[in-house]
C-alpha cells in the first residue's frame, strides 16, 4: 500500500473525526477506494472503534433512480446513521459521468427523500475525501501518478499552518454587516452576514480544507452573479450559469451548458433559490482547476456560493436558517479585475489578500 494512503487515514481519524474508542464508525466509499478503508479500519482496531464499511456505487445508484416510481426515505439506513458517531466517506468511483442520465427531476425526488440522512450525517464527526482515482485524473485533464501526487500535496499537509493562515481572513468577516463580490463585468452581488459565524475550515470536514465560509443572512442576497468555472453534478456537466437574486432569491437563472438541470437544482424545494453558503478559497497548494468542487472551491483566487442549505454552525440564534435537500457549490474566478469588500473596505484584490506580501 502506498504509505501516502495511510497517512492520509491518519489525518481522518486523529485531525479531522478524533476518532474515539468505542465510536460506532460508518466508512462509505467506492470499491476504487478500497485501500483507504482497509487503512482506516486498521486504526479503527487499533483505537477500540466500531467500524461498519458501505461500498457506495454510483452504477447501483443509478440502476436504482432510474427503476424506482417514487422515493421514500430509508429509514434502516437513517437508523444506522443515528447510531454512529463519525462518518466518513471519499469519492472515487471508476466512472464520473455514471449518473448523467439520470432526468433532474429523479434527481430533486431522490434528495428531497434522502434529506433527513443528510441532516443526520451533518450533526456527527464526519468528513468528506477523495480518493485519487483514473477516472477523476482523467476528468482533470491528468495523469493518473500526477493526479496521485496532487491529490496527496493537497490532504497529507500541516492543517495548524493552514489554520494560522485562514485566521486572518475570519477575523475580518466574523462581526461583519455586508460583503460584496465583484468580478468583471458580470459580477456584483452584496449581501449581509450580519450575526452570522464565520468557520475556519482546515480539513475537518472537508478534506483538503482551505477555506473561510459563512453564511449569507437569507433575504439579503441581491445583485448578478456569473460563475464562470464550470462544476459537475450528477455526472453532468453545467457551464457559464448566471444567476440574479432580489431579496435573497434567484429571480432570474441562465446556464450555456445543460441548463435543465440548474433549472432540476433550482426547482427542488423552496431553499434551493436561496444562498446557503459564502466561501472564500484559501489552499494555496491547490493551483488548477479539476472539475472536483472539494478542491476547486479552495483554490485561493476563488469565491464559492452553495445555492441550498446552509450549515447551522454557520446561522446565527436570532436569523433564519436556509433549508433545502439541496446544497450546490458554484465558483467565481477571482484572479483578475475583482475585488472582495467587507463593510466597504478592500480585502481581496485580484486574488491577492489584504494581509499578504503582495497586496497593492
Amino acid at each position: 500500500m502506498d504509505p501516502r494512503i495511510r497517512e492520509h487515514a491518519a489525518i481522518i481519524a486523529d485531525h479531522s473525526t478524533d476518532i474515539q474508542p468505542g465510536d460506532n464508525v460508518v466508512i462509505s466509499m467506492p470499491a476504487e477506494a478500497e485501500d483507504l478503508a482497509v487503512a482506516l479500519h486498521e486504526l479503527a482496531g487499533d483505537r477500540g472503534a466500531n467500524p461498519v464499511y458501505l461500498c457506495n456505487s454510483d452504477r447501483a445508484e443509478r440502476a436504482y433512480q432510474l427503476a424506482a416510481d417514487e422515493f421514500e426515505t430509508p429509514t434502516h439506513k437513517l437508523a444506522l446513521y443515528e447510531e454512529m458517531d463519525v462518518y466518513v466517506v471519499a469519492r472515487g468511483g471508476a466512472n464520473v459521468t455514471e449518473k448523467s442520465d439520470v432526468p433532474p427531476e429523479t434527481n430533486a425526488a431522490f434528495r428531497r427523500a434522502d434529506k433527513p440522512l443528510l441532516q443526520e450525517r451533518l450533526s456527527k464527526r464526519w468528513c468528506l475525501t477523495q480518493f485519487p482515482t483514473s477516472g477523476h485524473a482523467q476528468l482533470a485533464g491528468m495523469s493518473t501518478e500526477a493526479y496521485e501526487n496532487f491529490v496527496w500535496d493537497a490532504v497529507n499537509k500541516d492543517w495548524d499552518e493552514q489554520r494560522e493562515f485562514q485566521a486572518q481572513m475570519v477575523e475580518i468577516v466574523n462581526g461583519a454587516d455586508e460583503v460584496r463580490i465583484a468580478s468583471g463585468g458580470e459580477t456584483d452581488l452584496t449581501m449581509s452576514v450580519a450575526g452570522n459565524e464565520t468557520i475556519n475550515d482546515y480539513g475537518e470536514n472537508n478534506l483538503p480544507g482551505g477555506e473561510v465560509f459563512t453564511a449569507p443572512v437569507r433575504d439579503s442576497v441581491n445583485g448578478t452573479v456569473h460563475f464562470d468555472l464550470p462544476l459537475y453534478r450528477y455526472g453532468r456537466e453545467i457551464e457559464g450559469v448566471r444567476l440574479r437574486f432580489e431579496d435573497g432569491k434567484v429571480v432570474s437563472h441562465s446556464a450555456e451548458r445543460n441548463e435543465d438541470l440548474l433549472t432540476g437544482i433550482l426547482d427542488t424545494d423552496e431553499g434551493a433559490r436561496y444562498l446557503g453558503e459564502l466561501g472564500i478559497g484559501m489552499n494555496r497548494d491547490i493551483d488548477r482547476f479539476t472539475y472536483n468542487m472539494l478542491f476547486d472551491e479552495k483554490m485561493g483566487d476563488t469565491v464559492h456560493m452553495a445555492v441550498g442549505s446552509a450549515y447551522a454552525e454557520t446561522v446565527g440564534e436570532e436569523n433564519e436558517m436556509n433549508e433545502s435537500a439541496e446544497h450546490v457549490d458554484m465558483i467565481v474566478d477571482m484572479s483578475e479585475d475583482s475585488v472582495i469588500e467587507v463593510d466597504g473596505e478592500v480585502v481581496q484584490r485580484d486574488g491577492t489578500f489584504v494581509f499578504e506580501d503582495d497586496f497593492e
